[in-house]
């Protein structure tokens, strides 16, 4: 298949469409709360609302990824940035946390198709030596959704309450979507898939270097997505005394390191190369991750932020990357089950360091999360290139 340089019209609009699908997940942070006293009942209600999002996210891909290789990668992407704003706006008609759960969760389904199709377009479009750093540069999206949404979710909820904040990423997300229909490349299925193409997971995992990058992909969720990251705002609340909105000013400088990557991305792969952006950004990740562990003080833990952010996606983008190559004849395919394998180490991961800190306390869960992620960058350093 002939290599094309990607229409850099289009990326733009991509990462915008990362921006409305990624601002899913921080959406309801700050909502919580306010859909509690809404619905009388207590926020521990609404976990099957987090949850079931989640869920779905990870699951659907199991299907968008096959339709991707199918029937287009951006034209489903497009689809399905459409069904999520309309999801988003039927949510916000809610009127009980039941309701609520079973309607995040059939927004989950569709979100989740987005990114990694988008991604697996990249693949598609560009080189793989000039793929880290274009996917680096999509991924600003994403990056700023993390930083932007649950902030101005709460300011929206507080001026006009928490269905406007529904309302308005609903907005977005179909105004992206449609201009995505309008503008979605002609895409040729692969000879190679035959009907939805979900035996092509047979096919990545058979081979020895799909289950080595799936189980990466994995253990990268477990240590960090689910181990250490989901803990740092109850470590400043709990063990400094901090607020919860002081708590998430603190987290933000993570998005600041990651915005940081997305801008360098195409410096760091020409300077570095695979090797050793996982060698650098595996260390940096280790000691930061010590250096939580045994800060003294709220400040040590604000310090790790920007390079932990930065180290985290210098690390995780050449995992990405590879994900695009796993599978040339069923990429999209390839790359959502990257996603899965990330999303079920996550699961895994939050339920061990959960019992970790229960057991043992915060600074245990850092440091477990350090070895675990020192023995994944050594492996995944000595790993085939392709």
């Amino acid at each position: 298949m002939g290599r094309l340089r990607p229409d850099l019209a289009l990326l733009p609009l991509l990462a915008a469409a990362g921006f409305a699908a990624g601002g899913g997940m921080r959406l309801m942070d700050p909502l919580l709360p306010l859909l509690a006293a809404d619905f009388g009942v207590g926020v521990a209600a609404l976990a099957p609302v987090v949850a079931g999002f989640s869920l779905a996210y990870g699951a659907g891909q199991l299907v968008t990824g096959p339709l991707g290789d199918r029937f287009g990668k951006v034209r489903v992407a497009s689809l399905a940035l459409v069904l999520y704003g309309l999801g988003l706006a039927v949510s916000a008609l809610a009127w009980d946390a039941g309701s609520m759960a079973l309607l995040r969760t059939a927004t989950g389904l569709v979100a989740g198709a987005v990114i990694p199709l988008a991604i697996a377009w990249i693949g598609d479009a560009v080189p793989y030596a000039e793929r880290q750093a274009t996917i680096g540069r999509f991924l600003t999206g994403m990056v700023m959704a993390q930083l932007l949404v649950g902030p101005l979710s709460g300011i929206v909820a507080e001026l006009a309450g928490w269905r406007a904040s529904f309302l308005l990423l609903a907005a977005l997300a179909l105004g992206v979507g449609l201009l995505l229909v309008r503008r979605a490349p002609a895409e040729a299925p692969s000879g190679k898939v035959r009907g939805l193409g979900l035996s092509q997971y047979g096919v990545l995992l058979r081979a020895p270097a799909g289950r080595r990058l799936m189980g990466a992909a994995a253990l990268d969720g477990a240590a960090l997505f689910g181990g250490a990251f989901p803990f740092i705002g109850a470590y400043l609340i709990e063990r400094f005394a901090l607020s919860p909105a002081q708590a998430g000013l603190v987290v933000a400088g993570f998005g600041l390191g990651a915005f940081a990557y997305t801008r360098s991305a195409k410096r760091l792969v020409a300077r570095l190369g695979e090797r050793g952006l996982v060698a650098a950004g595996g260390a940096m990740l280790v000691l930061a991750l010590l250096g939580m562990a045994v800060a003294p003080s709220w400040w040590v833990v604000a310090l790790m932020q920007l390079p932990c952010g930065m180290a985290f996606y210098m690390f995780h983008g050449v995992l990405q990357a590879r994900a695009t190559e796993a599978l040339p004849e069923a990429r999209a395919t390839a790359v959502s089950a990257f996603a899965m394998a990330l999303f079920l180490g996550q699961s895994v991961g939050a339920l061990a360091f959960g019992a970790v800190l229960h057991a043992v306390g915060y600074g245990a869960v850092f440091a477990g999360a350090a070895l675990l992620t020192a023995g994944l960058a050594a492996w995944v350093a000595r790993m085939p290139l392709r």
